[in-house]
């Protein structure tokens, strides 16, 4: 199966938000999130959106005429005004023609990530109204979680000591699990002692004041980004260090953020549209040499396999991924179809089933080792035809949260540890 296939979906879907308008620092709260949850409260019935967003209570006399009431916070109508547009689905007509809530939310993370950090260029402090809005926008994304729970029995005790059965409800167990862990990871600021030049004027007045610095040669592939350059001396050992020290932080939030995001999407339904989607056999996806390798009576080895393919870009890499994991797919719906035929083919046809069901079973599992083994060989390969089938079709709005957070952060601190070696590139040149 192509990747033409599946409906579009970019990680990036815009440049700007249609969530996302200029905020000053003072109307966002310092007041600590409740999502958290370190312990489950009855508190949490009253109103978790408002506390959230550290809203000011208006306390007026009961007498007092309605007219005379004041209007609301402005951050309590700029929240309306964002979950009006999130249950129109991106249908701003009001036509009915939007798309479900999680989707919804999913773009909004996607599209707000675009617009703080999509034109970042240079390993530099996030300035203050930047950092305002993603704030507090995430938190308008995020309380929608406040109200994702699980009900449960528990006991409590009366005043007059008699106990009594009551349900209560407690944080959904993925989102009490990884949504902390994902908020963890999202901050990072740096103290730089270097500066860009622009290709194409990196005279001595752009190097520096008067004095030439070093300057990083960037692989052409990069084009697009500013030249990194550091004093004739190098930078201070002090600056190096923090820099490496900032660059294995990043890195180990990348992974995290990473292993999140793939537990998530392998916890998504598989859409039935991607199923009937898949071609009639596995070998119409892997073409005759992978398929024939892989039908070996011999001990499978998906290393070998990798090693004679000869991959040489990731772009190839993720053509394969998507032809095995449509071929796997393939090859498991048959194993699953051979098993639920009638009783009389079953009994007429015993003796092939058994045989064509250990086939489809056995090519199954060495589909899905060969793509084990592909996604290790190319930790930072995209997402596969069938992750973003399961974003657009997932109607679970939570697992949209957690996908589309854990997603960005991975971009971002990915972003953060390339800038990082490009100054220390630049730095040992």
């Amino acid at each position: 199966m192509s990747t033409d296939s599946a409906p579009a979906y970019y990680r990036t879907n815009s440049d700007t938000s249609a969530f996302s308008e200029t905020v000053d620092d003072s109307s966002y709260s310092s007041e600590p999130s409740p999502l958290h949850w370190p312990v489950v409260k009855c508190e949490r019935q009253n109103n978790p959106i408002l506390g959230r967003l550290g809203m000011k209570q208006h306390k007026h006399d009961i007498n007092e005429n309605y007219d005379d009431f004041e209007c609301l916070d402005p951050e309590l109508e700029t929240m309306k005004e964002r979950f009006a547009k999130l249950l129109l689905g991106e249908d701003m007509s009001g036509g009915g023609k939007g798309v479900c809530t999680a989707v919804t939310i999913s773009n909004a993370i996607t599209n707000l990530y675009a617009t703080v950090y999509g034109q970042k260029l240079r390993l530099e402090p996030l300035n203050q109204e930047k950092k305002a809005m993603w704030k507090r926008e995430m938190d308008y994304l995020l309380s929608v979680c406040d109200y994702m729970v699980d009900v449960s029995g528990s006991t409590q005790e009366l005043q007059d000591g008699t106990s009594v059965q009551v349900m209560t409800s407690i944080p959904r167990s993925d989102i009490y699990v990884n949504l902390p862990a994902l908020q963890k990871l999202d901050a990072m600021l740096l103290v730089t002692e270097f500066w860009y030049a622009e290709k194409g004027s990196m005279s001595s007045n752009s190097i520096g004041s008067g004095s030439f610095g070093r300057v990083a040669q960037l692989n052409e592939e990069k084009w697009w980004l500013p030249v990194p350059c550091v004093p004739p001396d190098g930078l201070s050992e002090e600056s190096r260090m923090n820099l490496r020290h900032k660059r294995d932080c990043a890195n180990q939030i990348h992974k995290a953020a990473m292993a999140i995001n793939s537990n998530i999407l392998a916890e998504m339904d598989i859409p039935d549209s991607y199923m009937a989607s898949l071609p009639r056999n596995g070998r119409e996806s892997l073409g005759d040499t992978i398929y024939h390798s892989m039908c070996t009576p011999e001990k499978f080895s998906p290393e070998n396999l990798l090693d004679r393919l000869s991959i040489t870009s990731e772009h190839e890499a993720l053509d394969l991924a998507n032809r095995v994991e449509a071929s796997m797919y393939t090859w498991r719906r048959k194993s699953c179809i051979s098993h639920s035929k009638s009783s009389w083919n079953m009994v007429k046809d015993f003796i092939a089933d058994t045989e064509r069901s250990d086939k489809n079973h056995t090519l199954a599992e060495r589909a899905e080792s060969l793509l084990f083994c592909l996604k290790q060989r190319y930790p930072e390969l995209s997402q596969t035809s069938l992750d973003t089938w399961k974003i657009q079709y997932n109607q679970d709005v939570g697992q949209a949260i957690l996908e589309s957070y854990s997603r960005v952060l991975e971009g971002l601190a990915f972003n953060i540890v390339a800038r990082i070696e490009d100054v220390l590139n630049a730095d040992g040149a």
